[in-house]
C-alpha cells in the first residue's frame, strides 16, 4: 500500500491461542502480504496488543535492549596486560636487579613496565565500549497503538506485534513490517551503507531480497527523513538487526598484529635461550672448579646482558610518536599496535560513499535541447561552468538548458545555506541539493526565479507515482506553469512534445531519449527528468490528472556522488606499493562499478553492466569456499549486508591478506572489529564505529589512510631498525660472559654496568631511531607478508657480526688493560666504553637498513645528535665523576684508552658500511639477472 489511501482492515486479534501460533520468522516479514504480517504478529492496526497479550510477550521476548557481553573483571583485565613474554622478561630483570640491590634500576624496569600495562588497559576498556555505545543507539520513545488507542512509551518497552506510528525526525525503534506508508523515507546509512534515504513502501517483496533492498521494512536505530509510516514490530532487542551486529561484534576476532605475534614469538625463544646459556655458563665455570656463588653472579650478569630490557619500552614509544605522526596526517590511533600494522596493510577495503566520494551529490551532465552539457565543479559549493563541446558557455542564453535548470530550482523543497566558515550547508534531499547548485553555477538563484514564478501549490513525491510537480504563477502574464521532476519513465509518459533548441515545442522522440538515459545510466549517473505544462490563468489547484498527459519535455539531469580529487592517487600509490583496494558499499551495483574505475581500482575497459562486481545477493549464495577463491580477483562488492562484510573480511585474511577497513555505521562495526585494522570516520561515523575502529580518519577522506600506511611503514622501519641495534649489545655482552668464564678469567662488565649500558643507551641512543625520517621509496614497496621473519637473513648476519665485534673489542680491550697494569675496575671501564662507544658508532650505520649515512644525511635527525651528545657525557661522568665510580665500580682511565675505545666503534662503523655496500650490490645484480 502506498499513498494517503492506506488502509488495513480490521482483524481480530489479541486471541489467548495466538500467542502460541506466531511465526516469528525474522528473515521472511518482508515476503508476506498484509494479512499475514498480522496473522503472524497477533494483532491489528487499529486496535494494536492489550495490556494482558503484552504483559504475556514481555516474558517471551524479554526487553527491547541490545545486551553486554559480560566481560572479564577489572582485575582480570589489568592481570592481562603482564601476560606477554616481553612483560616477563622486564619482570624478570626487574626482580634480578632488586636481588642484586640495585633497588633504581630495578624501580625504573618496574615502572615500565606498569606504563605498558596502563597503556594496555586504557585501551582495551576503551575498545570495550562498542557494545555499550549500540545498546544507548537503541533507547528512547515510541509512538504506539495499543489497547486501540495511540500513547507515547520508552521503546525499551516495544514487543513484538506492537503497532508503532512514525513521522519525519523518528528513531525507528525496533525493526517493523510497514503496513502504511505515506512518502516514507528512512536514511539507513548507517545500517545499511546507502548513501540516499530509501523511499519505503508496504507491497511484500520476494524472500531473497537482501536487507538494502527490503523497502517495505524498517529497521532499529534507522532515522525517518520524510514523510509518516505505521508498521508492526517483528524483531527487538537482540533478534534486530542492529541486535544481529552486536552479537557479530562479540564473535568476531581480535586479530594480533603481525609485529606483536613476531615479537611474542621471538620473546618466548629468547627466554629458553637466555635460561639455556645462564645454565650453560654456570656449569662451565662450576665444573672448572669456580666457587658456585661466583658463577651464579656470572649467570645473573648473563642473563641481565642478553635480555633486551628496553625492547618492550622502545616498541611502545616508538609506536606512540607514530600515533603524534599520524596524528598531522588526520588519522587518531585509538590502539597502538595498529600503527605497526598499517605497515603490513596488503589490502585496503573501503567503503565509498564520503571515503572514496565527497559524499556531496553534484550535476555532471545534463541533456537539454538536443544537447548534452557537461558541468564543472564537484559538491556543494556553485563554482562551475557548463560545456558544450568542450567549449564553455553561458548557461543563461542557451533557453533549454535554462528551462531544465529553472525546473530542478522550483520544483524543489530543499534548501543550500552558505555557512559562516565559508563552506556550504544543506537542508534536504541531497539530490535536490544537487538541483539547486546546478541552477545556482548557471546564475539562477531561487529568489529571483521564485520571484518570477511564485509557487502556489505542490503534488509531493510519492513512491507510487515516482515524480514530483509544482504550480507556479508567471507575474509577466498571469499564466499558470506546472514544473514536473522524477524519475525518467514516470516523466517521459506524460510527455507528448519536447522543448527545442531554439526554445519552441518540437518532436517528442521518446526511443531517442531512452537510448540517452541508458548511456548516462551506464556511467552509473542518478538520472532525473524534467518536463512543464503551461496552463492559462486562474486554477490555483494541480492535481494528478493535471500532470497525466499533454508535458513538455525539458531535458535530464545526471547526478553522481563525485570522487574526492585526491582519492585517485592514492589508489594509484596503492598499486604501486602493491596494496589491493576493494570497494565494499551498500550502494548500486552500475554506481560502485562507475566510482571503482573513474579512481583506478576497476580497469576502465568494457561496458559497465555491474557484470564484474559480486553483490549480496550472489555472497549469500557463496560457500565459504567459493567465496574465498572469488575475493581474490574482484574488487567491487555492492548492495551488500552487515552479515556479508564480515563474511568478506573472513575470506580475504584466509587468503592471507592483512587487512584495513573502513567504515561509518553501525552495520560497520563487526567487519571493523574484525579487519586487522578498523578505521572509522571521524566526522560521518557513528559511535559504534568509532568505538571499535583502531584508527579514526578525522577527514573522511581515502587519502588520509594511504598517508596512514606510509607512516605505518616508516614505523615499521624504525622498529626494525632498534630491534637490529639492541640486539648486538646483548649477544655482545652475552658472549664476553661466556667468554671470560671460559678463559677462567674476572668478568670484563659486571651486572650493574650491563644495566647501566642497556638502559641508559636503549633510551639515549636506541630510541632516537623511532625519530628518524622515513626511507626514500617507501611506498614503492611490496607490502610484508604475515609469514616473513621479522629479520631478514643479511640482518641476522649483520646483527651477529656487530654482536662478534663488540665481543672482540671488549674482551680484547679488557685483557689489554689488565696486561698493561691498569686495576680490574679500569680494565671495566674501557670495556664498557667499548660497548656504549660501539652502540654509538653502530647507531648511524643502523639509520638505514640499505643506505649508507652519507645517503641518509648526518643532520637530518637532530634528537639522535642530541642523544649521542647526552650519552657520550654521561659516559664521561661514569668514567671520571666520583659519585658514578663508587656506584658503578668504575674507575677513571687514561686519554690514550679512548683512542682505542673510538678505534674499535669506527672499525665497527667502517665494517657495516661495506657490508651494506656488498649487500645492496649483490640484491641489484639478482634483480638485474
Amino acid at each position: 500500500m502506498n499513498g494517503n489511501s492506506t488502509r488495513v482492515q480490521p482483524e481480530k486479534a489479541n486471541e489467548p491461542e495466538k500467542l502460541h501460533t506466531m511465526k516469528l520468522q525474522g528473515s521472511i516479514w518482508h515476503s508476506l502480504q498484509e494479512m499475514e504480517v498480522l496473522e503472524n504478529a497477533g494483532t491489528s492496526v487499529q486496535q494494536g496488543l492489550t495490556s494482558e497479550e503484552i504483559a504475556k510477550r514481555e516474558k517471551q521476548f524479554g526487553a527491547n535492549t541490545v545486551s553486554r557481553k559480560k566481560t572479564a573483571g577489572l582485575f582480570v583485565l589489568i592481570l592481562s596486560q603482564f601476560n606477554q613474554p616481553l612483560v616477563y622478561i622486564l619482570i624478570a630483570a626487574g626482580i634480578v636487579t632488586a636481588l642484586l640491590k640495585e633497588y633504581v634500576d630495578s624501580i625504573v624496569i618496574f615502572g615500565v613496565v606498569l606504563a605498558n600495562a596502563v597503556i594496555g588497559f586504557v585501551q582495551e576498556a576503551k575498545a570495550l565500549r562498542a557494545i555499550e555505545s549500540l545498546a544507548k543507539s537503541m533507547t528512547g520513545a515510541a509512538t504506539v497503538i495499543r489497547d486501540g488507542t495511540k500513547q507515547r512509551i520508552q521503546a525499551v518497552a516495544l514487543t513484538v506485534g506492537d503497532v508503532v506510528v512514525v513521522q519525519s525526525g523518528d528513531e525507528i525503534p525496533a525493526d517493523l513490517r510497514l503496513l502504511l506508508a505515506y512518502e516514507l523515507q528512512i536514511d539507513e546509512s548507517a545500517l545499511t551503507g546507502e548513501s540516499l534515504p530509501a523511499a519505503k513502501q508496504t507491497q511484500p517483496l520476494p524472500s531473497d531480497t537482501v536487507l538494502a533492498d527490503r523497502s517495505n521494512m524498517a529497521y532499529s536505530s534507522t532515522l525517518v527523513t520524510h514523510g509518516t509510516g505505521t508498521g508492526i514490530v517483528t524483531a527487538t532487542g537482540n533478534t534486530t538487526e542492529v541486535g544481529k551486529i552486536n552479537r557479530m561484534i562479540a564473535s568476531a576476532d581480535v586479530l594480533a598484529t603481525p609485529l606483536t605475534l613476531k615479537i611474542a614469538h621471538f620473546s618466548a625463544l629468547l627466554l629458553y635461550i637466555i635460561g639455556g646459556l645462564a645454565l650453560v655458563t654456570f656449569l662451565i665455570g662450576f665444573l672448572r672448579g669456580k666457587p658456585a656463588l661466583d658463577m651464579v653472579m656470572a649467570a645473573v650478569a648473563l642473563a641481565i646482558g642478553a635480555i633486551p630490557e628496553g625492547l618492550p619500552a622502545a616498541v611502545t614509544i616508538t609506536l606512540a610518536i607514530g600515533v603524534a605522526k599520524l596524528a598531522k596526517r588526520n588519522a587518531i590511533i585509538r590502539k597502538l599496535p595498529a600503527v605497526e600494522t598499517l605497515g603490513s596493510t596488503s589490502v585496503i577495503c573501503s567503503d565509498k560513499t564520503g571515503t572514496l566520494t565527497l559524499n556531496q551529490m553534484t550535476v555532471e551532465e545534463i541533456f537539454a535541447g538536443g544537447n548534452v552539457f557537461k558541468v564543472t565543479g564537484a559538491g556543494y559549493a556553485p563554482q562551475g561552468e557548463f560545456r558544450l563541446n568542450e567549449k564553455a558557455i553561458d548557461a543563461g542564453s542557451d533557453i533549454p538548458l535554462r528551462e531544465c535548470l529553472v525546473a530542478g530550482l522550483l520544483c524543489n523543497d530543499s534548501n543550500l545555506i552558505s555557512d559562516n566558515a565559508g563552506g556550504w550547508k544543506i537542508e534536504g534531499d541531497p539530490t535536490e541539493v544537487a538541483l539547486i547548485t546546478a541552477a545556482r553555477k548557471a546564475g539562477i538563484s531561487r529568489e529571483s526565479a521564485g520571484e518570477n514564478l511564485p509557487r502556489i501549490d505542490t503534488i509531493p513525491f510519492e513512491s507510487q507515482f515516482q515524480y514530483m510537480a509544482t504550480l507556479h504563477e508567471d507575474t509577466d502574464t498571469s499564466n499558470r506553469i506546472i514544473y514536473m521532476k522524477g524519475s525518467a519513465e514516470s516523466v517521459l509518459s506524460r510527455c507528448t512534445d519536447a522543448l527545442t533548441n531554439n526554445g519552441e515545442t518540437g518532436l517528442f522522440d521518446l526511443e531517442r531519449y531512452r537510448g540517452m538515459i541508458n548511456e548516462i545510466a551506464g556511467k552509473g549517473l542518478r538520472v532525473l527528468a524534467f518536463a512543464r505544462r503551461i496552463l492559462g490563468s486562474g486554477s490555483d489547484r494541480i492535481t494528478h490528472e493535471d500532470v497525466a498527459g499533454k508535458m513538455t519535455f525539458l531535458g535530464l539531469q545526471a547526478m553522481i556522488d563525485p570522487t574526492r580529487p585526491e582519492a585517485l592517487e592514492a589508489v594509484k600509490t596503492c598499486k604501486t606499493a602493491g596494496i589491493g583496494v576493494k570497494m565494499i558499499t551498500g550502494d548500486h551495483e552500475r554506481t560502485a562499478m562507475a566510482i571503482a574505475r573513474s579512481i583506478g581500482i576497476e580497469d576502465n575497459d568494457g561496458i559497465n553492466d555491474g557484470s564484474s562486481v559480486l553483490n549480496g545477493k550472489r555472497i549469500a549464495q557463496m560457500t565459504d569456499d567459493e567465496l574465498i577463491s572469488s575475493v581474490r580477483s574482484t574488487s567491487v562488492f555492492a548492495r551488500v549486508s552487515p552479515g556479508d562484510k564480515l563474511r568478506l573480511i573472513q575470506a580475504l585474511q584466509a587468503n592471507g591478506a592483512t587487512i584495513a577497513m573502513t567504515g561509518d555505521g553501525v552495520n560497520d562495526a563487526p567487519s571493523l572489529r574484525q579487519a586487522n585494522i578498523g578505521i572509522a570516520m571521524g566526522i560521518t561515523g557513528t559511535d559504534v564505529a568509532r568505538e571499535t575502529a583502531d584508527m579514526i580518519l578525522t577527514d573522511d577522506n581515502f587519502a588520509s589512510i594511504v598517508a596512514a600506511v606510509e607512516e605505518g611503514r616508516g614505523v615499521y622501519d624504525n622498529l626494525i631498525k632498534f630491534i637490529l641495534w639492541t640486539l648486538p649489545t646483548n649477544f655482545g655482552e652475552g658472549f664476553v660472559i661466556i667468554a671470560a668464564v671460559a678463559a677462567g678469567i674476572a668478568l670484563p662488565i659486571i651486572p650493574v654496568q650491563i644495566l647501566w649500558i642497556n638502559m641508559t643507551t636503549a633510551v639515549l641512543l636506541g630510541l632516537m631511531l623511532a625519530f628518524e625520517p622515513k626511507e626514500p621509496g617507501i611506498m614503492t614497496r611490496s607490502p610484508r607478508l604475515p609469514s616473513d621473519p621479522m629479520l631478514a637473513g643479511h640482518l641476522i648476519f649483520r646483527l651477529c657480526l656487530v654482536g662478534a665485534l663488540l665481543c672482540a673489542g671488549a674482551f680484547g680491550l679488557f685483557e689489554f688493560s689488565l696486561q698493561a697494569g691498569h686495576s680490574e675496575a679500569a680494565a671495566r671501564t674501557v670495556a664498557s666504553n667499548v660497548f656504549v662507544f660501539g652502540e654509538i658508532f653502530y647507531l648511524f650505520n643502523c639509520r638505514s637498513l640499505q643506505h649508507s649515512i652519507f645517503k641518509t644525511g648526518l643532520f637530518s635527525n637532530m634528537p639522535l645528535i642530541f642523544g649521542v651528545g647526552t650519552m657520550t657525557l654521561l659516559q664521561i661522568l661514569f668514567t671520571y665523576a666520583p659519585f658514578m665510580n663508587t656506584a658503578f665500580h668504575s674507575e677513571p682511565i687514561a686519554p690514550t684508552d679512548w683512542l682505542f675505545i673510538i678505534g674499535v666503534g669506527a672499525v665497527i662503523f667502517i665494517i657495516i658500511e661495506l657490508e651494506k655496500t656488498i649487500q645492496n650490490r649483490f640484491i641489484l645484480s639478482k634483480t638485474v639477472k
